[in-house]
């Protein structure tokens, strides 16, 4: 069970490119006791689209929590301000 909320929102702006794009991602428990990394990424204003990774522990999930927003940093995407 996670000790810890973890929830991430972050985006890429470039009006130049007519660019809006989000990326969120949460950890969170599920019913059967596992923890569940959840990713939601899509057009600022629309639904978007949503992956979820289960594992038995939440350092993993917080691993690839990390993993992920080095590599949407390095893209561009940043915290709202």
């Amino acid at each position: 069970m996670s000790t810890q909320p973890y929830h991430l929102y972050i985006e890429r702006i470039d009006p130049s490119k007519n660019m809006a794009r989000f990326y969120a991602l949460s950890i969170e428990p599920n019913l059967f006791g596992e923890t569940s990394l959840v990713r939601s990424w899509g057009r600022i204003g629309s639904r978007g689209q949503q992956k979820i990774h289960v594992f038995d522990s939440e350092a993993k999930a917080v691993d690839l929590l990390l993993s992920l927003l080095r590599r949407k940093r390095a893209r561009g995407y940043l915290p709202l301000q």
